[in-house]
């Protein structure tokens, strides 16, 4: 097989009641366990990226906290690899690249949060490494923002960010 799939930071924080909540997190997630079910029928590498801030006044993903912790929906199991990232780019100072090297991996998927930030970083990586990118878009969580007076939903982040990435760096489903 020569597709991996990528879950980038489905964690406890982005979730109701957690530190940094993502719209709809609850069905984003029910759509990434979906794929993954489909990733483990066919054999493919899964590798799961957690994130972890490296200071305990950060705002979320706090180290060695509950929030930090990847959610039950898509828990790993025994065989997928668990990578801990420090900043939004999931290949920036990890083995993902080298991991994914070994095994024969060309193409991805990557699913996972936030849109506007770790899953932009990751999929730009990706590309710039030489791997087929498809994000699949309802399996990924954008978080609502603000900028120069102009207030954006999650809708609309999500629909930027795709719609940028579908251009030139992954196949946007």
């Amino acid at each position: 097989m020569t597709r991996a799939l990528i879950l980038v930071d489905i964690q406890n924080d982005y979730f109701h009641g957690g530190l940094w909540p993502v719209d709809d997190m609850a069905h984003v997630a029910q759509n990434a366990a979906r794929v993954l079910v489909t990733a483990r029928q066919e054999g493919q590498m899964i590798v799961h990226i957690r994130h972890e801030a490296t200071s305990q006044a950060a705002p979320f993903f706090r180290p060695g906290t509950s929030g930090a912790e990847i959610h039950t929906s898509v828990a790993p199991i025994a065989g997928e690899k668990v990578i801990l990232k420090h900043r939004p780019n999931s290949f920036h100072e990890t083995s993902l690249h080298q991991d994914l090297q070994a095994a024969g991996i060309t193409e991805l998927t990557i699913i996972g949060a936030m849109t506007q930030m770790c899953i932009d970083a990751t999929t730009r990586a990706a590309r710039d490494f030489g791997y087929e990118v498809t994000l699949i878009a309802d399996a990924c969580g954008a978080k609502a923002v603000s900028f120069g007076g102009t207030d954006l939903t999650a809708a609309q982040v999500q629909a930027a960010y795709l719609s940028a990435l579908g251009m030139s760096y992954a196949k946007v489903i």
